[in-house]
C-alpha cells in the first residue's frame, strides 16, 4: 500500500477504468467545510459502500491539510472532487497552493499535528500530488477487492 506518485491520478489510471462520473465541490477555507468534503463522500458513495470510512477519513485529512497549510485557510477556497468505479475510489483535492511541497515528513509520538499524509500514505493504494499555477491537487485512489463468486466470506 501507500504507492506515491508526483503526477496527476490520470497517469496513474488502469487501463479500461471506466469511472462513473465525478461528484465536485468548491468550498470556502474554513474549517466548518471539512463536514461538507464528508458529505460530498455520502453523497458520491453512500454510507453502505465498502470504502466508505476510509474514503471519509482520508478525505477529511486533506480537506484539513488545505484549510491548515495552504492559502486555502486563508480567505481562500479548496476544491474536493470523489469519482468512483467497480473497482475505485479516488479522491482529489485542490488548495490554494503554499510555498512547500506536501511532505510525509515523521513527527513525534507527543505531537498534536503531521499525521495527515502518513495516514494517506499507509492506508491508499495509490496517491500523489501535483503542483502547478500557484494550486496544489493531492489525491489518493483506494481498490475495493473483489471476492470471486462463490466464496464464502
Amino acid at each position: 500500500m501507500g504507492e506515491v506518485a508526483v503526477a496527476s491520478p490520470d497517469a496513474q489510471q488502469a487501463e479500461g477504468d471506466d469511472r462513473a462520473g465525478d461528484l465536485v465541490a468548491r468550498l470556502p477555507g474554513m474549517p466548518s467545510q471539512v463536514s461538507r468534503a464528508r458529505g460530498l463522500v455520502t453523497a458520491a458513495l453512500g454510507r453502505e459502500h465498502p470504502l466508505y470510512d476510509d474514503v471519509v477519513l482520508l478525505t477529511s485529512e486533506l480537506a484539513t491539510n488545505a484549510i491548515l497549510h495552504t492559502r486555502s485557510g486563508s480567505g481562500g477556497s479548496f476544491t474536493v472532487s470523489v469519482a468512483s468505479s467497480d473497482t475505485s475510489v479516488r479522491v482529489l483535492v485542490t488548495d490554494g497552493g503554499s510555498d512547500r511541497a506536501p511532505c510525509v515528513c515523521r513527527t513525534s509520538m507527543q505531537s498534536t499535528h503531521g499525521r495527515g499524509l502518513p495516514l494517506i500514505e499507509a492506508l491508499s493504494d495509490r496517491w500523489g500530488f501535483t503542483r502547478e499555477a500557484g494550486a496544489t491537487t493531492v489525491w489518493f485512489e483506494l481498490e475495493q477487492e473483489r471476492v470471486p463468486t462463490g466464496v464464502a466470506v
